[in-house]
């Protein structure tokens, strides 16, 4: 008789707790569905490598004034982003390290004319890794003691369009030109020389300023190469224009500006 009461007893246990979780679940499936986030606008952005560390810096601040908006950036060589855009690589704003690339996108009809403008402006500096001393001027390149020189890629890297005027205006370019070792871009470039991969290296004030492993040893007088500037447009077939321009538009305020400039970078107007 006891063990029927003791059996009864859990059967009426076991019911009411089935009860309960039915119960739970089925408040659980009644509550109401939060309301879903507005979808954020994507902008996409291509930029010259030598942009990486102010451009990241820029994100989380121009993200939490535009809440709607989201940056997704993609860095690299000037050439090779050229390319992309020539492809039909979604891209919503491009920002090069020289006109090259933004004119001859223009030329094509790839870029809303009207979004063209001069951003920024820097300068080609001679670096060394850290405690070297051998090296202190440009011409210090041609000697024997000198066998790798780290520089961008001519063709596809700016900095490495304006090293080789640098060494043409000084009269070294031949006398080096063997010892020449060529990035991808200016991050790898910074990368050889910080490694003490190569002896040496050329390229923008702005992508040496940071580095505690390069020293900056000399500055390539303004005169021996072409003025860098920093072009931005808005590709023509962006799938956001108008979030583009805003973007834009965002880069020249001073919260930008001073940002631009604490990384090495100058202001082109």
């Amino acid at each position: 008789m006891l063990n029927i009461k003791k059996y009864i007893r859990g059967i009426i246990c076991f019911g009411f707790a089935l009860i309960l979780t039915l119960i739970t679940q089925v408040f659980s499936h009644s509550k109401l569905t939060p309301v879903a986030q507005a979808a954020q606008t994507e902008i996409i952005v291509s930029a010259a490598a030598s942009l990486t560390d102010v451009m990241k810096a820029i994100q989380p601040i121009y993200q939490k004034e535009k809440s709607d908006i989201k940056l997704i950036y993609n860095f690299g060589s000037s050439g090779s982003l050229q390319q992309q855009i020539e492809q039909g690589a979604p891209v919503d704003v491009f920002i090069s390290a020289a006109p090259k690339q933004i004119n001859e996108l223009q030329e094509k009809g790839l870029l809303l004319d009207e979004t063209r403008k001069d951003l920024l402006k820097n300068e080609m500096v001679l670096i060394i890794p850290k405690g070297e001393s051998t090296i202190q001027r440009f011409e210090d390149l041609t000697a024997d003691t000198v066998t790798k020189i780290a520089v961008g890629e001519p063709e596809s890297v700016p900095a490495g369009k304006y090293a080789q005027e640098v060494l043409t205006s000084l009269n070294i370019f031949e006398t080096i030109q063997p010892k020449q070792v060529y990035a991808k871009d200016v991050r790898q470039l910074l990368s050889y020389v910080e490694t003490g991969n190569v002896d040496a290296g050329i390229t923008f004030s702005s992508n040496a300023k940071f580095s505690d492993k390069v020293e900056i040893v000399a500055t390539a007088p303004p005169e021996s190469h072409s003025p860098i500037i920093y072009p931005i447009a808005v590709v023509k077939n962006s799938k956001n224009p108008e979030a583009a321009k805003g973007f834009l538009n965002f880069l020249s305020s001073n919260t930008a500006k001073s940002l631009f400039e604490r990384y090495g970078f100058g202001l082109a107007n």
